[in-house]
């Protein structure tokens, strides 16, 4: 099979395109051929070495990917059944999606939703997934439409259009933080009402600011989700699930005891799989399929390894899918 290989001999680090025997798949009860993978933040990193992601080598990367399951030792799936996997530690420490074929343990799979081809389904991806735990979880705090601007950051990634999307849809007013001003258009689209700099919340700021925002989907961390706390309205939500800008959070607690605001944590890779399933089934009728392409390129498994370089330095926007078998 062809695959995406990660390796890391005589501390040299390598990632290549190669063929690789489907008999160094890792154990697991359902094999599954891979229709198509993703190439998300998390992909780059490890593609690149620029994160010490992989944690154990040889390492196919890819968190995710969408197929059709080729042999089963499981009774939760069939020959012939369409999957979804995400997270799960699939491309960090088990053979992940960047591949034609896959093995992992079963109850690591989701069935695919009718509502979506397997392509579409990589077209919302991990990080449309993410997007949906962040939604879920501002509707968990109690953050309805009626409440006020719910602001996504890091909007031209993965995570942000999706979430733009799902909450456009759902009747939020949505304010897209990005630091690419010429994807203007392509955030409206997506459903968001304003765009502002990210560096109007990149740098030190202060303990407390002028409330504004309902609620938040923040995917940058560091001095961007303190100054998000330090803006959110009394009671409200600020869902945090990336760390584009950095995993340190400078903040104050003022936030928190003055205002009531909640900083809630959104995990994507161990979620639990009822909440999964959740998920995928509020992105059947709460996601707008027609705007998935719109989000999407599509890329060929040759081209991920120059593509994870170009994610590296902010030059694609929304999801990049990956065909395995061209």
């Amino acid at each position: 099979m062809k695959a995406i290989l990660i390796e890391n001999a005589d501390e040299k680090y390598q990632s290549s395109l190669t063929e690789v025997d489907e008999a160094r798949l890792p154990d697991g009860e359902v094999t599954v051929a891979v229709d198509y993978s993703t190439l998300n933040y998390k992909d780059s990193l490890a593609i690149t070495g620029t994160s010490p992601v992989v944690r154990q080598f040889p390492m196919v990367p890819g968190i995710d990917f969408a197929g059709t399951v080729t042999d089963s030792a499981s009774d939760d799936f069939k020959t012939g059944d369409k999957v979804i996997l995400n997270g799960w530690g699939v491309g960090e420490v088990h053979w992940g999606g960047l591949a034609q074929k896959a093995r992992v343990k079963s109850d690591w799979l989701v069935p695919l939703p009718a509502a979506f081809t397997p392509r579409q389904a990589m077209g919302i991806g991990t990080a449309g997934y993410t997007a949906m735990l962040c939604v879920l979880g501002l509707e968990k705090h109690g953050v309805t439409p009626d409440k006020g601007e719910i602001l996504v950051t890091g909007a031209a990634g993965g995570v942000g259009s999706v979430a733009i999307a799902l909450l456009a849809k759902l009747g939020y007013r949505v304010v897209a933080s990005t630091g690419r001003a010429s994807e203007a258009e392509y955030l409206k689209g997506l459903g968001a009402s304003d765009i502002i700099d990210r560096n109007e919340l990149s740098e030190k700021g202060r303990p407390l600011g002028k409330e504004r925002w309902a609620g938040a989907v923040d995917a940058v961390g560091s001095h961007t989700l303190a100054n998000i706390c330090a803006t959110t309205k009394y009671g409200g939500t600020v869902t945090a699930c990336g760390l584009a800008q950095g995993f340190d959070l400078p903040a104050t607690v003022m936030p928190f005891i003055l205002r009531g605001v909640t900083l809630a944590g959104i995990d994507s890779v161990y979620c639990p799989k009822e909440r999964r399933l959740e998920a995928w089934n509020r992105l059947a009728v709460d996601l707008d399929i027609g705007l998935i392409d719109a989000m999407m390129t599509e890329i060929s498994l040759s081209d991920a390894i120059k593509t994870a370089d170009q994610q590296m330095a902010g030059q694609t926007r929304g999801r990049v899918v990956v065909d395995v078998n061209r």
